[in-house]
């Protein structure tokens, strides 16, 4: 029976940045055009976390019981593969945090509109078969297209959207440096794991690219986070702010362009982590400062 630190561990908190920081600068984009709703953003953040915590579940079921994973796998505490929880014990966690999803999203789509449902059905589908079912997208290089896609773009527009009732241009932007800085996160993560998801049949875009082709897609998404988050500076000059964040990329951007592999990768990991909060942080911040003019 896994104790409660390794059920947290098997949430993998390092990739919760990830669901927050969406709906984060989302509340920044809704405050800088004077429309906050901050029951609905905290409902957002609700869906976002569970989705994430969700994923991450069903992700640890679905390649333990595949043997993608294995007990000697580098990386966070996998509670199928180690045998700390029995497989179906996991695969109910998952399915418990996408009930909780479910349930807060059903509040936002009740006072927002009724279309966001398929939004959400399909986001809770794409969670499970990322590694689940028999065909998983996620073994096909799809992983980082899903990610840009659900804790990128529909993250940050669906925040606005549920506050504001529509979805300024600046929403779009600010959506795609996230969605970047998120798909880095994946790709660090799978580049710590080309040789096991090599040799198990896991193809994940990493494996697909080599390891030499990773390393700069995670260099121009890192990159492209902050050149493409200045586009936003027409509605707020203090989008400036994001470069502020530029040290903390050079750790984990030096770990991956130096080679570094294995449990190194997992220090850059964390890294990219804090990359991706500080970055979160300065950008909400940006774009609701926008409201002062």
């Amino acid at each position: 029976m896994a104790t409660l630190n390794q059920w947290v561990a098997g949430a993998r908190p390092r990739t919760l940045p990830s669901s927050i920081v969406p709906v984060a600068v989302g509340t920044g984009v809704a405050v800088g055009v004077g429309a906050p709703v901050w029951w609905k953003a905290l409902l957002a953040m609700v869906v976002a976390l569970a989705l994430q915590v969700g994923v991450n579940y069903a992700n640890d079921y679905s390649d333990g019981i595949r043997g993608t994973d294995t007990e000697e796998r580098v990386g966070p505490v996998r509670l199928t593969a180690a045998r700390l929880a029995p497989p179906r014990q996991v695969f109910w966690a998952a399915w418990a945090c996408f009930a909780v999803a479910g349930v807060a999203g059903l509040v936002l789509v009740a006072t927002s509109s009724w279309w966001l449902l398929l939004i959400g059905a399909v986001a809770i589908v794409a969670a499970w078969y990322y590694t689940g079912g028999t065909n998983p997208y996620g073994y096909r290089g799809l992983g980082e297209l899903s990610v840009f896609v659900f804790f990128g773009l529909v993250a940050v527009v669906g925040t606005v959207f549920v506050q504001v009732g529509h979805v300024p241009w600046q929403a779009w932007v600010a959506a795609v440096p996230v969605g970047l800085l998120s798909c880095s996160v994946l790709v660090i993560n799978n580049l710590r794991d080309i040789p096991t998801d090599a040799e198990t049949g896991k193809i994940t875009l990493a494996v697909r690219l080599g390891d030499a082709w990773t390393r700069r897609l995670y260099l121009a998404c890192v990159a492209g986070a902050f050149v493409i988050a200045l586009a936003a500076l027409p509605a707020s000059w203090w989008v400036a702010l994001v470069v502020l964040a530029i040290p903390l990329a050079t750790g984990p951007v030096r770990r991956v362009t130096g080679g570094q592999t294995g449990r190194d990768l997992i220090l850059g990991l964390g890294e990219t982590g804090k990359l991706q909060l500080a970055f979160g942080v300065l950008l909400t911040a940006g774009l609701a400062l926008g409201a002062l003019g």
